[in-house]
């Protein structure tokens, strides 16, 4: 962009101590965490009118709370839960507990999400931005980062102590020289979904003639004869919070690029003739959904990953199999390896490969850091881990976990006038603590029935 604009020229809109940018889950806890002790100034720059992220725009359900299997354990607390909870208030949650998969899933109802994330952001004072995309990072000062951004007002400058990238695409270190992977380059990229919503489906037909089971076996035969143009054999359609709707996971676009404009157009596409291709197909094949219909396509075409860029640690398959904590962990995970992408015979399905003994892990605090930074930090599905291991730690418990380290480090470097890369993280992980983390592996199950939220609280 400097090649075009000149940066100097471009009026200052904000001076802020902390950045983030990108408002999804990641990015919103992000901020919250660096503006909980009311100390610093922070701004949260977000491209679309809400936010949320892949959390509203997408999806119902956060995973990655509850360890997968029968003894399943609760290990993802903090911030995190204090959204979960907001949401609990208002009877917009409810568990839905598999032994398959990722585990037991918080469904929520991701309009009201919005209005939280949107509360609890204006409730901490945060500086919001909506509309608003970064086009540019300049540097202009030894000890501050310089954004360029346009919105319908016109290009403007932020310049900040401390910046987070929640982009997602790691637009910022993109933008900023620090170095990534484009997912595709050495490991099939993981396909895209567009996901919908159907009303009007009657759950308890669905259920009776077979539900889950049922209906895979109806997929399967429709892929396997081609009587209808089914990207896969097995997909989701889970219950929603709204009475008599379902929301999916079924739609799979492989093979193209989501940081090119004409690939990411072709790949919306297709993904809307697909989610038509399921109404379809439901209507006519599925008990209970004869007279369903879609009401809804997510916001975007659900991207799983672009950039991951290179940390001062790369979290890899190993780290992820081995259940192990390493000392300098940050928050825990414990889903399986859950890979989105084509199969030998060409058709799009899921690979699933879980931690042994229904392991956990920790996942080490170099991870958000981009190698070398000084004055920045990564957080969501940017993070710096291989293929493999980005697939088991992209859930969103996982990366608003990412959020809160990341917001309570860049306090921290502003607190101690230390560097990303150099922080204590003896003194991250008790700020981590007070606010709730959990670092070691909980010895008590966790209630994963349909109601059971507020149970794990006692």
């Amino acid at each position: 962009m400097t090649a075009f604009i000149n940066h100097h020229q471009i009026p200052l809109l904000a001076e802020t101590d902390i950045l983030v940018i990108g408002a999804g889950s990641a990015g919103c806890v992000a901020a919250l965490a660096a503006r909980q002790s009311r100390k610093y100034e922070v701004m949260l720059v977000e491209r679309y009118g809400f936010p949320g992220g892949t959390s509203t725009q997408m999806l119902d359900t956060f995973y990655g709370f509850f360890t997968p299997g029968e003894t399943s354990k609760k290990i993802v607390a903090g911030l995190a839960d204090t959204i979960v909870n907001t949401l609990n208030e208002t009877g917009d949650i409810f568990l839905r507990p598999n032994t398959y998969g990722a585990g037991t899933g918080v469904n929520y109802n991701p309009e009201r999400l919005k209005y939280v994330w949107d509360q609890k952001i204006m409730e901490a004072g945060i500086r919001f931005l909506l509309h608003t995309t970064l086009v540019d990072v300049v540097k202009e000062e030894a000890e501050k980062q310089s954004c360029i951004f346009w919105n319908k007002s016109g290009f403007y400058k932020v310049k900040a102590k401390r910046v987070i990238d929640a982009s997602g695409d790691a637009d910022f270190c993109h933008l900023g020289g620090f170095s990534y992977e484009v997912a595709g380059e050495s490991a099939p990229a993981q396909s895209m979904t567009t996901t919908f919503r159907m009303s009007n489906v009657n759950l308890e037909k669905f259920e009776q003639t077979g539900g889950k089971k049922m209906m895979n076996e109806k997929m399967k035969t429709a892929f396997e004869t081609g009587s209808y143009a089914l990207p896969r054999k097995e997909g989701s359609a889970h219950e929603m919070c709204q009475k008599g709707c379902i929301s999916t996971v079924a739609v799979k676009v492989g093979g193209l690029n989501a940081l090119n404009a004409e690939e990411l157009t072709q790949a919306e596409i297709e993904g809307r003739k697909q989610a038509f291709v399921f109404e379809e197909f439901f209507r006519n094949e599925v008990p209970g959904y004869e007279a369903s219909k879609i009401i809804g396509l997510s916001h975007q075409i659900g991207v799983r990953e672009t950039r991951r860029v290179y940390g001062e640690y790369r979290l890899n398959k190993d780290d992820c199999l081995s259940g192990n904590i390493f000392p300098d962990s940050i928050f825990l995970c414990g889903a399986p390896i859950e890979d989105h992408r084509k199969a030998k015979n060409g058709e799009s399905e899921t690979f699933w490969q879980y931690i042994p003994d229904n392991g956990v892990y920790g996942v080490p605090y170099g991870t958000i850091v981009p190698k070398g930074s000084e004055l920045a930090w990564v957080a969501g599905r940017c993070f710096s881990a291989t293929h493999d291991a980005h697939a088991s730690c992209r859930s969103m418990a996982q990366t608003m976990s990412m959020g809160q380290a990341a917001g309570l480090a860049a306090v921290l470097s502003l607190d101690e006038d230390m560097a990303a890369h150099t922080l204590e993280i003896s003194k991250l992980q008790s700020k981590l603590l007070q606010t709730g983390t959990i670092l070691e592996v909980p010895q008590t199950l966790a209630d994963t029935s349909r109601n059971g939220w507020r149970n794990n609280f006692r």
